[in-house]
């Protein structure tokens, strides 16, 4: 039956036109944007997860960016601990060649409180951003001092997120060097050392002292390590959560980004749709025109 009033050809080429515009403005919109899933109408689920694991890709990144200080604070400190090491074999050599009888003990002394000298430089220097990790003012034998990174973040079961820490034991040189006391509460240190050698002190001293700065060349030496150690910590996780950052940016990828060699070949066959669609409505119009020859 044909109809002046209603025209169920052109209703439905018109509808058909609707569906392929619709899908050609989504498949020009992922094209454009490079995206499948850009809110959560195109993917509630999908929309969610990447959300959340692009904000902990930024936290990573951002975790990862202040590691770097504190890797380069314990690299310089690392630095001054091993130029400590060097300086103090060498005083142990030249307070060990004093042990001789008829060694000019003061030229001796002179040579030990310049290496000494050169120790407190070096402490003073081994500063990075205003964090001194060798000299943490303390007084005392060895002062223990700990130094906490943030190293990355965990989620538990309920969603809730937490950061992840570690700790790296530190010990101040500086009194080793200058500023700590001896059993007795006396001045115990390498500059008390190389003054008495100086002033000139008795055999059994020397000895006693020889022993007190190799004790301290092994605290150096092994300060020396554990800030070695702890840099190589930092740098390892440091390169995972590069690692995990890429993991995670594949995998957002793989639920949002658009397939682009199919979209362009979708692109194609909606155009051609909707080119066909248009004759289609455009014919359907021109039906009620052939009523007017049944009245002629």
């Amino acid at each position: 039956m044909s109809s002046i009033n209603t025209n169920s050809s052109a209703m439905n080429a018109l509808a058909t036109l609707r569906n392929v515009n619709s899908n050609l403005e989504q498949t020009q919109g992922r094209i454009s944007t490079g995206l499948k899933v850009q809110s959560g109408k195109d993917n509630a689920s999908y929309f969610q997860i990447s959300t959340t694991m692009n904000s902990e890709s930024g936290m990573y990144s951002g975790i990862n960016e202040s590691m770097t200080l504190a890797k380069n604070s314990i690299s310089t400190a690392r630095l001054g601990a091993e130029t400590l090491t060097d300086l103090t074999q060498q005083f142990v050599d030249r307070l060990a060649f004093a042990q001789e009888e008829g060694v000019d003990q003061a030229a001796v002394g002179k040579e030990l409180e310049a290496l000494v000298a050169q120790m407190e430089t070096t402490i003073g220097q081994s500063s990075f951003n205003g964090e001194n990790l060798i000299s943490t003012a303390g007084v005392g034998a060895l002062t223990a001092n700990t130094k906490t990174i943030t190293t990355g973040i965990t989620r538990d079961a309920t969603g809730t997120l937490e950061t992840t820490k570690q700790d790296f034991a530190m010990v101040d040189l500086q009194a080793l060097v200058t500023d700590g006391t001896d059993a007795a509460g006396g001045d115990g240190t390498l500059k008390a050392i190389a003054a008495s050698v100086s002033a000139g002190t008795h055999a059994t001293d020397l000895e006693t002292s020889l022993a007190a700065a190799d004790d301290f060349l092994k605290s150096i030496t092994s300060q020396a390590t554990t800030l070695g150690v702890a840099e190589n910590s930092i740098e390892t996780q440091q390169t995972f959560l590069n690692e995990l950052t890429d993991r995670i940016s594949s995998g957002v990828s793989a639920m949002v980004d658009a397939d682009m060699e199919e979209e362009a070949a979708r692109l194609q066959s909606l155009q051609v749709q909707q080119q066909l669609s248009t004759q289609a409505l455009s014919i359907a119009n021109s039906s009620p025109q052939n009523i007017l020859s049944l009245f002629r």
